[in-house]
């Protein structure tokens, strides 16, 4: 995959702007606000960076998208054009197949399962899969399960016949709601609100935060609780800046990560469930519970297609599978 031009370009001038003279200060980007429980994590992982190195790796984070879109980003990322990046398993998907496993529709029988696969064996492996495609991720995010939303509920797979959705522009994301019966349109999130706005599409999908810190309750009277997959964010390191780091410093970047992603899980619930109570209070918005058996139903497709693949996406999918019985979640 070859980096944009304008990508390089923002990337040549957020550079010279930043006056960043270490070579041990990473500069991460993301598209969230400040105040999202994803850029709190974040920080907290700078922090404990910081700390655990005495000062020698610092992270310098970017919200909004001050760096540029998650896939601009990704492709800075891999050029080693920039550290780091937190984008999310959809979008990785164009940059490693690994990660099309963890982004199927009902894969994971719950959020506890979901949190069981991405903290163990599994979830390492993944992480480590794209060490030969220029980077490799340190850390998973939960963002919660993702459900639809927009000027109606969604309450059957046949509610969404002839709608407009917002995806992200993933294959599993576009798949997913065309074998529902929508009609998938790839828009970037930061266009996604005046997408909404301005009826470009009638709903989207998404989880309860998106209601409230991007404010899409403003815009949307229905939030249905399909909860039909669990992708999770990602944070990922540039080959060349961990390279770039001794053994001793890579050890403590994947402490930090590691300690991120166990308190962000808490973080994570606490915030969504609060999501809902304002959007529901505050905005008007109406929730919905769904039965999910004629979504799950109508999606099985998907994970034969995904398996035939490659054996890689086969075995991750069956571990993931057999995990999830295992456990009994």
């Amino acid at each position: 995959m070859t980096v944009t031009k304008t990508a390089l370009f923002g990337a040549t001038a957020l550079v010279a702007a930043a006056s960043i003279a270490d070579a041990a200060t990473m500069r991460l980007s993301h598209n969230n606000p400040p105040d999202h429980p994803t850029h709190l994590s974040m920080q907290e992982m700078a922090d404990r960076v910081s700390e655990l190195t005495d000062g020698e790796v610092e992270i310098q984070i970017f919200p909004n998208g001050q760096l540029g879109t998650q896939r601009e980003s990704m492709e800075l990322v891999q050029n080693c054009a920039l550290e780091m990046a937190r984008s999310n398993a959809s979008e990785l998907e164009a940059f490693e197949e690994s990660y099309s496993a963890i982004n199927l529709p009902y894969i994971f029988d719950s959020e506890e399962h979901f949190n069981e696969v991405v903290a163990g064996e599994i979830g390492q492996d993944i992480l480590a899969s794209s060490s030969d495609n220029g980077f490799r991720g340190v850390a998973f995010l939960t963002e919660g399960a993702r459900s639809f939303y927009g000027q109606k509920p969604i309450l059957s797979p046949a509610d969404l016949e002839g709608v407009q959705v917002r995806v992200q522009p993933s294959p599993s994301a576009i798949r997913m709601v065309e074998l529902l019966g929508g009609s998938p349109t790839p828009i970037s999130w930061g266009e996604l609100y005046s997408a909404l706005q301005q009826g470009v599409v009638d709903a989207a999908e998404n989880n309860p935060t998106a209601l409230t810190t991007a404010r899409h309750g403003e815009v949307v009277s229905d939030f249905s609780l399909d909860e039909h997959t669990i992708i999770p964010s990602v944070v990922v390191i540039s080959n060349c800046a961990w390279d770039g780091m001794t053994p001793e410093q890579q050890d403590a970047m994947m402490q930090a990560a590691s300690e991120m992603q166990e308190a962000h899980t808490q973080r994570w619930q606490e915030a969504a469930n609060a999501a809902l109570e304002e959007a529901q209070s505050e905005m008007g918005v109406e929730i919905h519970e769904v039965d999910k058996a004629p979504f799950v139903e109508a999606v099985q497709p998907m994970i034969e297609e995904t398996a035939s693949r490659s054996d890689n996406l086969a075995d991750l999918i069956e571990r993931i599978r057999a995990s999830g019985s295992q456990s009994g979640s």
